[in-house]
């Protein structure tokens, strides 16, 4: 995934207008006659580097004289106390910048060590780990970017993007069950059609019905690994005798996934896991802006 700056600038400018308000009242305070300064930002803490070009289009918004020249790229592994970036140019106009563009590269480089750290407890396994929409209201695109730095995937964008039948679609429809809206999906012609289901009971309803993506919502382990045996059963009844290919969904796992039951829940077998806490609970990294 790559950053796209005409998609990120509303944010970057939301962000400063929130922040600066009016003016930077302590440095017109403070600085009768502007200055240049040198600056370094600093890492405070071992991380996945993320927010870099965010940061860089941010400070050329406040004022494109500033000097700004990143020392890593996004998606470096950055030791505790590393300069990341140097800084030169009018002292009011950085530190206006300051607050706004540490939040960012905390925040992002947060998501993508915490992403890392769950991949590193599958990295034996096939299973990917995918976010979800559980994201902060505005910078969805930048926290999901966060994400692929961190060795993890995107799950849907929006609403827009991709079918995802749950629970509440269901009971929305006071009638009918997982194999009506399927064949209606279907019907419909859409492709990679997913579905959420609770026990093996819909499961079962769902594989027969020729789902794409089965999503497993906070099953148990042993009911996940009858559900896993059941799809590669269907996957050999599928399968014509000497040949390959047999029509089988992809099994994603989701709900109250942690760094604790991860590891376990890809032995299974499953093929993707998605996991809220990658944005919606990831701690932010500390970085500090020195001149």
């Amino acid at each position: 995934m790559k950053l796209d700056k005409e998609k990120v600038f509303p944010i970057i400018i939301n962000a400063l207008t929130e922040d600066m308000g009016s003016g930077d009242v302590t440095s017109e305070l403070l600085f009768g006659k502007d200055v240049n300064v040198m600056a370094g930002i600093f890492a405070k803490g071992d991380c996945i580097l993320a927010g870099i070009d965010v940061a860089r289009w941010l400070f050329q918004t406040i004022d494109e004289k500033i000097i700004f020249r990143p020392l890593f790229k996004d998606g470096d592994r950055i030791k505790k106390g590393k300069k990341i970036i140097f800084l030169k140019g009018s002292a009011k106009n950085i530190l206006a910048g300051e607050r706004t563009a540490l939040n960012f590269i905390g925040r992002l480089s947060g998501i993508a060590t915490l992403t890392d750290r769950f991949v590193g407890k599958v990295k034996e396994k096939s299973v990917k780990i995918f976010d979800t929409r559980k994201t902060t209201p505005g910078i969805r695109i930048l926290e999901k970017y966060a994400v692929t730095l961190g060795g993890g995937y995107n799950h849907r964008m929006g609403l827009w993007d991709g079918i995802l039948i749950k629970d509440n679609h269901l009971a929305g429809l006071f009638q009918g069950g997982i194999k009506d809206v399927l064949r209606i999906a279907k019907a419909r012609g859409h492709k990679n059609v997913e579905i959420e289901v609770n026990d093996l009971k819909e499961f079962k309803e769902a594989l027969d019905a020729g789902a794409d993506i089965i999503m497993l919502d906070n099953m148990d382990i042993e009911d996940i690994r009858k559900a896993v045996k059941l799809c590669r059963g269907f996957r050999l009844r599928r399968t014509p005798k000497g040949k390959g290919g047999g029509a089988s969904p992809l099994l994603e796992v989701s709900g109250g996934v942690t760094l604790e039951n991860v590891a376990k829940l890809a032995k299974t077998g499953i093929d993707r896991i998605s996991i809220g806490f990658l944005t919606h609970s990831a701690p932010s990294i500390d970085f500090s802006l020195e001149i």
